[in-house]
């Protein structure tokens, strides 16, 4: 896996993707991403967090607001992100580096959790990144938009927001344990409701209100019909052991769920 990097076309598409700095909107879409991780991982040891690809710092800002964490580290790929989050002054933010997207330069096991907020979807290798988020942290929290719905078209055209990976609940589910992690909880949320408004105005509240009324659909159906945003939290295999010629994986921690 050594040499792999981040395709240059889009390493420019972010290179200066937060240059209009913080973001309104980002800071409303913030409130939920970080609730999110405050819902399903303040019952886990947290007191160092990492934040792998954090963009402009609306997360990190939120977390630090809510007392979320005691140490939280910041990696962003794009110069303009790093610019911004360092000029935001983030009361727990120990220090934000620039990264070049696959390889975390901290040691094995140096953080509680690893946080990875709305980017895998951006990414070409993802299990590349997961794998790096679970050997600097013991805990791994995944966001992503459910975007794999009866409305997603049949072929790829990249647009200024850089997804390329589309996943339903089914795929990002799988997509983590065929890395080896034990999904531990899980929470799909409709997307802020701040964020709706802030960019549609009446009409935005009324979509928000639409996907809250399908949410009470099972949730496979609901994800097919509206993207919602999926997050998970998730535990590394500590330890793989060969039994009768089989193996089989032991995970730190007795298993825990929580769906919501």
């Amino acid at each position: 896996m050594a040499g792999i990097k981040v395709s240059d076309h889009l390493a420019e598409n972010y290179e200066q993707y937060y240059e209009e700095g913080d973001s309104e909107w980002r800071r409303l879409c913030a409130t939920q991403k970080a609730g999110s991780i405050v819902s399903l991982c303040s019952s886990l040891p947290h007191k160092s967090v990492l934040e792998i690809g954090a963009g402009e710092g609306s997360i990190l800002s939120r977390l630090s607001e809510l007392n979320f964490g005691d140490r939280l580290h910041a990696l962003e790929i794009s110069p303009s992100g790093v610019a911004v989050i360092e000029g935001r002054k983030i009361p727990k933010l120990v220090e934000c580096k620039l990264f070049e997207g696959y390889d975390v330069p901290y040691d094995d096991a140096r953080f509680d959790l690893a946080v990875l907020s709305h980017v895998i979807e951006h990414v070409e290798y993802p299990r590349r990144l997961l794998y790096e988020a679970a050997r600097v942290a013991r805990f791994v929290f995944v966001e992503v938009p459910l975007e794999d719905t009866f409305h997603l078209p049949g072929d790829f055209v990249l647009d200024p927001v850089g997804h390329i990976n589309f996943y339903s609940r089914k795929g990002i589910r799988r997509l983590l344990q065929s890395c080896g992690f034990q999904v531990l909880g899980e929470i799909v949320r409709t997307p802020a409701k701040g964020a709706y408004v802030y960019r549609w105005g009446r009409k935005g509240l009324m979509k928000y209100y639409v996907k809250e009324a399908l949410l009470k659909l099972p949730l496979s159906l609901a994800t097919m019909l509206s993207t919602y945003h999926g997050a998970l939290v998730c535990e590394k295999v500590s330890q793989v052991r060969t039994i009768r010629g089989e193996t089989s994986s032991e995970f730190m921690g007795p298993p825990r769920r929580r769906e919501g």
